[in-house]
């Protein structure tokens, strides 16, 4: 079989379409979504997606808000917190666990003023945010 330029294969006939470059970081990350905060963890991000592991559930087509700090491997620069928005691509309930996995196409982002990055890590501190991160310092 033939690939197109881009495209890699991921197992038996399946190519890989991503055009960015994706990094496996565990980060917590605040879902903003009809009001509410949920929180979350990422499992890979890269500059236009990212996937998640909530014990909250987002419909797929929604329109999200996400809060997390976007590590120095993705924006080559300073780790920053930053606010994004975006689409949910997808949403897969793991089996025999409590979290859903929710996959986000980000149509944009801005960086945070350490005060508000603050206020938002104390609240997901305080909701008892998902894989442990409720008993880790608030990133820096």
């Amino acid at each position: 079989m033939r690939q197109k330029p881009g495209m890699t294969e991921t197992g038996p006939n399946r190519l890989e379409r991503r055009a960015a470059q994706r990094f496996e970081v565990l980060l917590p990350v605040a879902v903003h979504y009809e009001g509410r905060t949920i929180p979350a963890f990422s499992q890979n991000l890269s500059s236009r997606g990212i996937f998640i592991y909530s014990e909250g559930v987002v419909p797929e087509g929604a329109m999200v808000e996400l809060t997390f700090r976007m590590p120095s491997e993705v924006s080559l620069g300073a780790s920053m917190a930053v606010r994004a928005r975006g689409r949910v691509l997808r949403v897969a309930a793991s089996e025999g666990a409590q979290r859903t996995g929710i996959a986000v196409k980000l149509d944009s982002y801005q960086y945070l003023p350490a005060e508000e990055e603050a206020f938002i890590f104390h609240v997901l501190r305080n909701a008892g945010a998902t894989a442990g991160e409720a008993d880790r310092p608030a990133p820096r």
